[in-house]
């Protein structure tokens, strides 16, 4: 067991829940059971990719990191290979429960980590492919909950249409009783079953399927608008893993400067935007979730908790460059083979904040609070077994 453990850095794994979530969170969206499959298919693509990077370095292990479970014999390669295939086939499986466009992602995903395991690593393209692997990590949990929060309003709204159509007083003009109610692309009609009654049309301000009404109302869009609106934060944490692969490149050996000091300068950058305040998952049509039900203390802490957003996506990124930051400096000032590899896992670690200031800096105050209870787990884990 311990073997499988270093063999698939389980303690990185606490930096990969965040990305699905984020995503739901870019669009003002409550997560939902697709964002929790999205999660699924997430956990198992990074661990595919785990294994199968294993896998694929077993010779360069050999000679520079002989205790790795491959080279020192408690892992055979076949079965490396085989765990790296089942995870895949089971990642996309469960992507492909959330919807087609979610395995289209999945799939493009999947490929990126293969690719990046077996080509691209050790080429100049590396950190750009694992850039663009986490990115995707995190449209894949935007197009589940996307998918999943269209259905659930279209379904919503066909229900209460239906209702009024069959609840409508039969006479001139009106539709009867057995009124069907029917659903184009993003228009409803009525259309009269009955025999000599005209046809009914809606009221302008009866909702269309895809549209939450209320104080605040916003459109729905699909899943691909639901990509692009959750494209920003996918770049953000995109671009945090390209710095840090690029300091990765050289852990073992240590001497480079360059890499972590660039790494450092982005780190900054990217702080300052993730800290930055925004209303976009609204401004820009996507969703958001209706209040949840509940006491009258729970309902007046959601309005708080939401204004709380701002100052607490702020705070989130000053960790997140904490924890990033200071080892990129020790490494910049020091490059040996130790610190570099120390820089390496504050970066990973450092996920887990700029995750959860993503999420705050949406809106989801909630969601960002639960992300970074993952931080506990992941030190307690990376005590244990290293996620470099």
């Amino acid at each position: 067991m311990r073997a499988w453990a270093e063999l698939l850095r389980v303690s990185a794994l606490f930096t990969v829940p965040g990305d699905a979530l984020a995503g739901a969170a870019a669009l003002g969206a409550r997560p939902n059971r697709s964002t929790a499959l999205a999660v699924g298919a997430s956990l198992c693509l990074y661990e595919a990719g785990m294994a199968l990077n294993d896998w694929a370095d077993r010779e360069e292990d050999a000679i520079d990191r002989p205790h790795r479970p491959i080279p020192s014999g408690r892992i055979s390669p076949p079965a490396a290979l085989a765990a790296a295939g089942a995870l895949t086939a089971a990642g996309l499986a469960l992507a492909a429960r959330a919807g087609r466009t979610s395995l289209a992602v999945g799939t493009a995903l999947a490929a990126t980590v293969w690719a990046y395991d077996l080509r691209l690593k050790h080429t100049a393209a590396g950190p750009a492919a694992m850039g663009a692997a986490r990115a995707l990590d995190v449209l894949l949990g935007a197009t589940a909950t996307a998918t999943a929060t269209a259905t659930a309003t279209a379904t919503a709204t066909g229900n209460v249409l239906r209702d009024r159509a069959t609840s409508a007083p039969a006479g001139p003009g009106a539709a009867g009783p057995a009124a069907v109610v029917t659903r184009g692309s993003g228009n409803a009609s009525s259309a009269s079953a009955g025999g000599g009654g005209a046809a009914a049309r809606t009221s302008p301000r009866t909702p269309s399927p895809g549209t939450v009404t209320g104080a605040g109302a916003v459109r729905v869009t699909g899943p691909w608008d639901g990509l692009r609106t959750a494209l920003p934060s996918a770049t953000l944490l995109g671009a945090h893993t390209v710095a840090v692969t690029t300091v990765s490149r050289r852990e073992a050996q240590g001497g480079s400067t360059a890499a972590p000091l660039a790494a450092l300068v982005a780190t900054g950058v990217l702080g300052t935007l993730a800290g930055r305040p925004t209303d976009g998952a609204v401004a820009r049509g996507g969703f958001r979730a209706a209040p949840r039900r509940g006491t009258g203390a729970l309902r007046s802490a959601v309005p708080a908790l939401a204004a709380a957003g701002p100052a607490l996506a702020g705070a989130l990124a000053l960790v997140y460059t904490g924890t990033a930051g200071r080892p990129l400096l020790h490494a910049a000032l020091n490059p040996s083979p130790p610190l570099t590899q120390r820089a390496v896992g504050g970066g990973i670690r450092a996920m887990i904040p700029l995750q959860a200031a993503l999420a705050a800096r949406g809106g989801a105050a909630g969601i960002a609070l639960g992300v970074m209870g993952l931080v506990p787990l992941a030190r307690t884990f990376a005590r244990k077994v290293s996620p470099t």
